[in-house]
């Protein structure tokens, strides 16, 4: 048992404290969606933030000096990725970084290409930048294993596109894509005139001695294309304070990002500046720390689908805090998150809602602490059970 051990077993009551993932259902339900950690943030970031509340005022910030060269330094040990700080683009979050990137880069009348089933707020960006969209479906492959149609991507890029939404690790399929399969895409791209913008804010959680690989790290003309959207706050769960950043090698480039904030997405807060500069200078413990707990919470779970819920499958999570349930051989008549809602007071994420592809399965949310993950698996089961004698 780590010294951090006690810390994420800890269950801590989260209704009553303006909690969405606790407070969207009714109070018997096991919340397992939003990707939000049932843990404690760092205390060294509390501790920034309480020292910055106690000086008092909150007036207008600027960007702190140092911080750009605590992100340079973050990302070069972390992704082994040298940038330079004038790359850097502060932002309010990943979201609204995905939205402006193509709208920045994306030209007119043209696709955007993305690889479903994915993230659902990417399924709502051509809409919001006056694009078409270009789905290319990654393949389902056996022991739920994804893989990129690459045929099919070249197929798409092909098709008047300009712009690619890579989502690395992806959400919600659980992959952290090779050097070899970020290169084809990259190839792709530089083929087919496509600006890419890497959503990477599950880049801290890969598993098995993994390394995330930032498409942008593989090659300079892959780079000089690209926007890559990093951030603190899944890292170290404080998605309600967020800040995000953009990583520009390109100057053309970012001054298009800066111009397509047309007066509206405004610059992050001081407290979002605090958590950025506390978390990669001394969040690095902790961080390792949850990794651990929530490697074993995969494995458990793995597990647990394997041995106790036959009617469902879980292929490989290679990145993120989120499993990528299969439910289609439940046969059910309705969604399999209605039927867990329902029948096991479980609260997970609707397949359906990532786009095609997504039909029939369920996300769950592990990283919580294992005596809730085992309760929610429980009422998973016991639901399963009754329904099998009832058939």
């Amino acid at each position: 048992m780590t010294k951090f051990d006690s810390v994420f077993d800890r269950v801590i009551e989260r209704r009553g404290t303006d909690s969405i993932k606790w407070n969207f259902f009714d109070s018997d339900v096991i919340p397992m969606w939003v990707a939000d950690m049932d843990f404690r943030s760092p205390k060294v970031i509390i501790e920034a933030l309480a020292q910055r509340v106690r000086q008092g005022i909150f007036g207008y910030p600027q960007e702190p000096p140092h911080l750009r060269s605590v992100v340079v330094d973050w990302i070069a040990r972390h992704y082994n990725w040298r940038i330079f700080p004038e790359a850097l683009v502060f932002l309010p979050n990943v979201a609204v970084g995905f939205n402006l990137a193509v709208q920045a880069v994306g030209r007119p009348d043209t696709g955007l290409l993305y690889q479903p089933p994915i993230y659902f707020p990417i399924l709502d960006v051509p809409q919001h930048a006056g694009l078409e969209p270009r789905p290319s479906e990654l393949m389902h492959e056996r022991g739920g294993h994804y893989e990129i149609d690459f045929d099919d991507v070249e197929r798409a890029a092909s098709d008047n596109c300009s712009t690619f939404i890579l989502c690395n690790p992806h959400n919600p399929v659980g992959r952290a894509f090779t050097r070899e399969e970020l290169e084809k895409l990259g190839q792709i791209c530089l083929r087919h005139d496509l600006f890419i913008c890497s959503d990477e804010i599950h880049a801290d959680f890969v598993y098995d001695g993994r390394t995330h690989i930032p498409i942008a790290s593989i090659d300079p003309e892959i780079a000089a294309r690209t926007i890559t959207l990093i951030a603190p706050n899944k890292s170290f769960n404080v998605a309600g304070i967020s800040c995000a950043v953009a990583v520009v090698p390109n100057p053309k480039i970012r001054q298009q990002l800066e111009e397509a904030r047309r007066g509206l997405v405004q610059h992050v807060g001081i407290m979002s500046y605090v958590i950025t500069e506390a978390a990669y200078t001394q969040g690095e413990e902790w961080l390792n720390r949850v990794l651990s707990y929530l490697e074993r919470n995969r494995n458990y779970l793995m597990q647990f689908v394997a041995n106790e819920l036959p009617e469902v499958s879980m292929g490989p999570v290679e990145g993120t805090y989120l499993a990528w349930l299969d439910c289609r051989d439940m046969h059910l008549a309705e969604s399999p998150h209605k039927f867990f809602l329902r029948e096991a007071r479980v609260g997970l994420n609707d397949g359906g809602r990532f786009g095609p592809g997504g039909e029939g399965f369920v996300r769950l949310n592990f990283a919580t602490p294992r005596s809730n993950l085992t309760e929610g698996l429980q009422r998973m089961r016991g639901a399963l059970l009754s329904k099998r004698d009832s058939e």
